[in-house]
């Protein structure tokens, strides 16, 4: 129940902010069009509490989920209704949004999605200009940690301490740009590039459908240096038995060096229980090898004790740094929603990759109990990039349908018939029913309660 809180309340804030400030772009726009808005909400369904002031109404509605403009004459719907009572034409009103020129309802239309482009720029400006936590002894090469036994990293050849030079079309890349680039092109193989003992070695890797930010396609990163921290150990549990004690510090596991949890998590994972050799640093003097043997618990295999968090640092950029910066997030982040959405249609990434309404709240649920604040920003810029891009997809009721309805009236030289409009959003209000519906049942069958128990 804890978890459903969480999750509920942080999606209800994200979206809650995302779609506020998308309605406001084409609320700002509209009024400098002069186009009458008469409503700006905060949320949706019965009106709580709010101010008009000249023909809008700023209100706070009931369901907080979002929010929406409501502008004169914007559903062609009203034209019908206003023709069919025998009013006067919306095309008439110099307020109504039918009566304004192409050019002005497209800037409307794309104001939206521009103010999701600038949140997202803003956030991560800020993030990295004002926080931009790092780790206290950070590792500035993408360097592998470990490599899993039989995963696709191994079977393409990669070994631990490899230095990436090159992934797919990006040298020197980042742990974040692989990440991105394994997620649009999962199921392809890629030319990768490592440095070894001084030398580069070309390989190909063949990556597999779905990659997680732990554990890319078989490599652990290494981000951190210096040995595993524990701070307490779990009563009669493996580590308690083997002897450990917290404050002990684990420098090797079976001769590896490894320096984070989820290293040595893989590494017990791929072992499936067999007894490992640890190399152990107590108050300053170095213990072992002790015999250690992992046991099933909760999930999969463990030690049983608590690590030390990595500690962390902030180190904000330079004002032209972190702008710039900034700007590399949106443009690989905007490319690789732009490309994962052009793989989906094309059939080379399973539709069920997309996540919806459930899924965004468990990932807004899962950073908002994450220690710090970078995932909590990355989320919320990839969020506001993805709602700008797919409401410029050309499809009625999105933003980028409204725009190539326009642009073909352009092309025509006159309007289309307010009657065939109907007909076209009524139909692709259907067919977005459908989807959503879709998106719904594929993110509630990855819940936890659905997942396939293993023996």
């Amino acid at each position: 129940m804890h978890d459903f809180l969480v999750s509920a309340a942080a999606f209800i804030v994200l979206i809650g902010i995302m779609v506020v400030v998308h309605e406001f772009g084409h609320f700002a726009v509209a009024k400098l069009c002069g186009v009458r808005v008469e409503a700006f909400s905060v949320g949706f369904g019965p009106r709580l509490f709010g101010i008009k002031r000249g023909d809008t109404d700023y209100k706070v509605c009931l369901l907080p989920l979002g929010g929406y403009v409501k502008m004169t004459g914007e559903n062609p719907s009203e034209e019908v209704q206003a023709a069919e009572g025998g009013g006067t034409s919306l095309l008439e009103d110099p307020g109504s949004f039918i009566a304004h020129p192409r050019w002005q309802r497209m800037l409307i239309g794309l104001a939206g999605p521009a103010a999701n482009f600038v949140l997202a720029f803003v956030a991560m400006a800020f993030y990295f200009g004002w926080i931009n936590e790092v780790p206290a002894h950070d590792v500035k090469t993408t360097t592998v940690e470990w490599v899993v036994p039989g995963s696709a990293a191994a079977q393409a050849g990669i070994q631990s301490a490899d230095v990436i030079t090159q992934f797919d079309s990006v040298a020197n890349p980042e742990w974040d740009q692989i990440f991105g680039r394994m997620s649009v092109d999962g199921n392809q193989t890629v030319p990768v590039k490592v440095e070894r003992g001084g030398q580069e070695v070309a390989l190909q890797m063949h990556l597999p459908a779905e990659v997680t930010g732990d554990d890319l396609a078989g490599m652990l990163p290494q981000y951190l240096r210096g040995p595993i921290g524990i701070q307490s150990i779990s009563p009669d549990s493996p580590a308690d038995r083997a002897g450990l004690k917290g404050g002990d510090a684990i420098v090797s596991v079976d001769g590896h060096d490894f320096h984070t949890v989820t290293t040595l998590l893989a590494y017990m994972q791929a072992g499936q229980g067999k007894p490992m050799a640890l190399m152990v640093e107590r108050n300053g003097a170095m213990v072992g090898p002790i015999m250690a043997t992992p046991a099933k618990l909760d999930t999969g295999w463990k030690l049983g004790f608590l690590a030390v968090p990595p500690r962390i640092r902030n180190a904000p950029m330079p004002l032209g740094d972190a702008v710039r910066k900034s700007r590399q997030f949106c443009a690989d982040g905007s490319m690789l929603i732009v490309q994962m959405l052009e793989r989906i249609v094309t059939h080379k990434v399973p539709a069920n990759q997309l996540a919806g309404p459930v899924g965004i709240a468990r990932m807004a649920g899962d950073v908002a109990e994450t220690k710090g604040w970078y995932s909590k920003f990355y989320l919320a810029g990839e969020i506001s990039l993805n709602l700008g891009i797919v409401n410029l997809m050309p499809f009625p009721i999105l933003d980028g349908g409204l725009i190539l309805l326009l642009l073909i009236e352009s092309g025509l030289r006159h309007d289309i018939s307010i009657n065939v409009k109907e007909r076209i959003y009524q139909a692709a209000f259907v067919v977005l029913v459908m989807f959503f519906a879709f998106i719904i049942f594929n993110d509630v069958t990855k819940l936890p309660i659905f997942a396939r128990v293993k023996p």
